[in-house]
């Protein structure tokens, strides 16, 4: 079969899935909604309570997990490319560690300045984001003309286990109830009560799609090794920053909405390779579409297996990962 009808088949089997589940999670709650009258516009808005679960309470939250599922997975497949690893996670090179730091740090100060309409904490979490990308790309370059992707885990490493240090050092500090709410948001949460969070990531999410959609073939090259991939008209230099870059917006962005949430960024890649194959020009799009899908549907348990109660969805991709991934250890090649 010919690479043009696999990709077709891969995104319309995958988008079929990530379709039905957005389709079906805003309908699906402790409290059931009516879809006439959800879309009856001769009933006002402010009367309107099932218009208002659906459109306030449950389909922000639904595309949110959409974005967050398709970022983690994307990135995952990314980093573990550009590292030939296949452990390698979003989490890894200190990303998500420097955006939760700087979350953390807007909840324990109080800080109560917004921009654009959107609160301090995702901004601060995406603040973290560039600030940890930027020195771990530092350190990787301090000794190296290129960029080693030894020196850039060794340094990503590293840096990860700082901001986890500088993230208890200001937790010891805070108040009972700010670390009741760190807490809640280091386990993940997508109880996004707004569209602000969801717009104001759309350009970093446009900016590493696209850089994602060019380096499809670059990390089928990358899988060969440095050399051969060079050898075959690869600038690896500017493929290893490209990776680096734009798994690390996805990344911040990622985070800056949903917080911390485990385990998607290398459950997801792992199984889609297992359906579709090492081909990045099909694993990228299926894991965005498919990480998508499986956060969405993550949260739904969550928000509704114990019912009114509302966990966090970070327990839930926990759960599943956590034996999924020692399933991927000990199976056979």
């Amino acid at each position: 079969m010919s690479l043009q009808r696999r990709f077709i088949r891969t995104v319309l089997g995958f988008g079929a899935v990530t379709a039905a589940t957005l389709l079906l999670a805003p309908l699906v709650g402790p409290t059931a909604v009516n879809l006439r009258r959800v879309f009856d516009v001769s009933i006002p808005f402010a009367d309107n309570v099932d218009a208002q679960i659906f459109f306030v309470a449950r389909l922000p939250r639904t595309l949110a997990g959409a974005c967050v599922g398709a970022l983690f997975a994307s990135a995952g497949v990314v980093f573990q490319g550009l590292l030939r690893n296949p452990l390698a996670t979003p989490f890894t090179l200190g990303v998500s560690t420097g955006a939760a730091l700087g979350a953390i740090l807007a909840i324990t100060f109080n800080v109560s300045v917004s921009f654009l309409g959107i609160s301090a904490v995702p901004v601060a979490a995406f603040g973290g984001s560039l600030m940890a990308v930027g020195i771990v790309y530092a350190l990787a370059q301090a000794r190296h003309r290129g960029l080693s992707t030894t020196v850039l885990l060794l340094a990503g490493v590293t840096m990860n286990a700082f901001f986890s240090a500088m993230i208890l050092f200001v937790q010891y500090f805070a108040s009972f109830a700010d670390t009741y709410r760190t807490l809640r948001w280091l386990m993940g949460d997508l109880d996004v009560a707004s569209y602000q969070p969801i717009v104001a990531a759309v350009p970093t999410m446009a900016v590493a799609f696209g850089v994602f959609a060019w380096l499809a073939r670059p990390l089928n090259l990358l899988a060969l090794g440095p050399d051969s991939a060079e050898s075959r008209g690869l600038d690896v230099a500017r493929a290893h920053r490209a990776a680096f870059f734009s798994a690390s917006l996805a990344t911040g962005a990622a985070v800056s909405i949903g917080g911390p949430i485990g385990f998607v960024g290398i459950i997801i890649p792992h199984l889609v390779r297992l359906l579709v194959g090492p081909d990045h020009r099909l694993v990228l799009p299926a894991s965005a579409l498919f990480g998508a899908a499986f956060l969405v549907g993550c949260d739904l348990v969550a928000r509704t297996i114990l019912a009114p109660v509302e966990l966090p969805v970070g327990i839930i991709t926990a759960l599943i990962g956590g034996p999924f991934f020692l399933w991927l250890l000990i199976r056979k090649p």
